[in-house]
């Protein structure tokens, strides 16, 4: 049998008509692959967004309200599409912005009641609330207020809607970006993210609304501070941005009265936040248009050390080629004499928290001081302010932190009040928040809260404890890997995996991991190591775990670079 070839022009027009065909079909991205949620600070990539379908004739009341729950997940021309679905007399009325609801789109079950009522129950995996602020949620099954219709023109239209709209988890984070908006610390050392999530439309406008107009996350709010005065306001809800990636944002209030330095943090934030969303400077001007003198300024930076921080059976100090150890000036001899089962150095290398092979936690610099004796401690923690941390794991709310002179301090009475055990407890390298594997309920879970302390930097109380992630299994290790991530390594049955949790959005990956595991370590940036319970040291590769050492007993964690190794950001 011959197979006759389909002449040139055919194949043409029919490979036309199927591009129009697939171009027409929802949930289709324009251009490019999906993006993960950006990193603060990074690059905001290419745009992204479903192409929706418009309203059909004929379409029946269920299959309307379906569209327009499809269609809200394209947020161009402020939601055009979806707003097809509509009445007249609704469109206007239904905000979108509200809020965003993240589901699990193949539980969701659409019925009708009567001619024009339509009810939707999803299975809610976690929201989003209308400041950009990501909270995860239980899962379980709810259902949304009703969905009113009627017909205009013989089709059938929505009149009545829940606002805010519904987004698959698997759509979440082609649909939303990561943003970081940017605050500092109570000392104004450093920049500290709260991570938000805005679709990429008009993205420079909420950012720069969330922190001009608006207030940390709530969990954060205590733990942070902001150089805008509340009598200074965004003076247009419009932040337009030149050819070159300026954006100009235009001030009301104040703003001539303002010293130098609150300016300077003032440009310093706004330049930070919007860096996010491919800003590369910003123009602050007063209501007049006259621009603004300021300049960004210098803060503290929170990279750390690459290299490996270890002990093994000779020496402490960082893993250098060739497996030589590195002495840290003042600390190394001192830690000979204790052999401890855990290590954390303080920023400026002249310190460390540890937990001694007799379960004592102590503070070593050119001696050794002991901190703790209670039973059950877990590994310690050591902040930017030099504050050991220290509780026992099956007493939650039993958290004291150390200062420099050994004097201690009750954090407060009611931290993890829901929590019957804590596993580990970890501490972002500006200060500001704390992190921890808790057991709630029985499953093992991640949780942080913002640190509060005094006029003098001394801990007082954690903010709301709140949770980011759950774990399959029970917890291993936390640590922070950059200044809005986590990793966490976790049992899962006989094996093992490593967790990357974004504070403040989804899970960023998981992968597995050698089955033995005891700690977890991290740079800046993407290097994880882990300690097997033979001593081997694994450090990720992609999706592997690459053996670099042995005869580690300890693998340490560090929560800086000393001051002369510090670069200004």
């Amino acid at each position: 049998m011959t197979r006759r070839r389909m002449p040139r022009p055919l194949q043409v027009a029919v490979m036309i008509m199927a591009a129009l065909m697939l171009s027409a079909c929802a949930g289709l991205p324009t251009s490019g692959p999906v993006f993960a949620g950006l990193k603060p600070g990074a690059v905001a990539p290419p745009d992204f967004s479903f192409i929706p379908l418009k309203p059909q004739d004929g379409a029946t009341p269920e299959q309307i309200v379906q569209g327009f729950v499809d269609a809200a997940t394209g947020p161009d021309g402020n939601w055009a599409v979806a707003q097809l679905y509509l009445a007249p007399s609704f469109r206007g009325k239904w905000n979108p912005l509200e809020g965003t609801t993240i589901d699990a789109r193949s539980d969701r079950a659409y019925s009708t009641s009567g001619d024009d009522t339509v009810t939707l129950t999803i299975t809610q995996r976690a929201t989003v609330d209308a400041t950009g602020a990501y909270r995860p949620s239980g899962g379980g099954r709810s259902t949304l207020p009703p969905f009113a219709l009627a017909k205009v023109d013989g089709q059938w239209r929505i009149t009545q809607a829940p606002n805010g709209i519904i987004v698959g988890a698997d759509q979440f984070t082609g649909v939303f970006h990561q943003y970081a908006v940017m605050y500092f610390d109570p000392g104004w050392h450093y920049l500290v993210p709260d991570v938000r999530w805005f679709p990429s439309y008009n993205a420079a406008t909420r950012i720069a609304q969330s922190l001009i107009d608006g207030k940390p996350t709530p969990w954060m709010a205590e733990s942070v501070k902001s150089a805008f005065p509340e009598s200074v306001s965004l003076n247009v809800p419009s932040v337009p941005l030149t050819a070159g990636g300026v954006a100009r944002v235009e001030l009301s209030g104040p703003v001539l009265a303002l010293d130098q330095p609150t300016l300077d943090r003032m440009q310093t934030q706004l330049q930070r936040s919007l860096a996010s969303a491919g800003v590369t400077d910003v123009s602050m001007t007063g209501a007049t248009g006259a621009e603004l003198s300021a300049s960004d300024v210098a803060t503290a930076s929170t990279r750390i050390d690459a290299r490996a921080l270890v002990e093994t059976d000779k020496d402490f100090g960082f893993l250098s080629p060739g497996n030589r150890i590195e002495a840290i000036p003042g600390l190394t001899q001192a830690m000979r004499t204790v052999r401890p089962e855990a290590i954390e150095l303080a920023g400026d290398y002249a310190s460390a928290a540890v937990r001694t092979q007799s379960h004592v936690v102590a503070r070593i610099s050119d001696q050794v001081t002991p901190l703790d004796d209670r039973a059950g401690l877990i590994d310690p923690a050591v902040d930017a302010d030099g504050f050991i941390w220290s509780v026992p794991g099956q007493t939650p709310a039993a958290l004291l932190a150390f200062g420099a002179d050994g004097k201690k301090h009750a954090v407060n009475g009611s931290a993890w009040a829901n929590a019957t055990r804590l596993r580990a407890i970890s501490i972002s390298r500006d200060g500001t928040r704390i992190a921890a594997i808790a057991e709630v309920g029985g499953q093992d879970v991640v949780q942080v809260a913002g640190i509060v302390r005094d006029q003098n930097g001394v801990p007082q109380r954690l903010g709301d404890v709140v949770q980011v992630g759950a774990l399959s299994g029970p917890g291993i290790d936390l640590t922070w890997i950059d200044d809005s991530t986590l990793a966490i390594a976790a049992r899962t049955g006989s094996d093992a995996e490593v967790m990357r949790q974004t504070v403040g959005g989804p899970a960023a990956s998981s992968i597995a991991a050698p089955g033995d595991i005891t700690s977890i370590s991290g740079t800046t940036g993407t290097t994880v190591r882990l300690r097997g319970a033979d001593g081997a040291l694994y450090a990720q590769r992609g999706s592997n775990w690459e053996r670099a050492g042995s005869g580690v007993r300890v693998l340490a964690t560090v929560q800086g670079m000393p001051p002369q190794a510090q670069t200004q950001r």
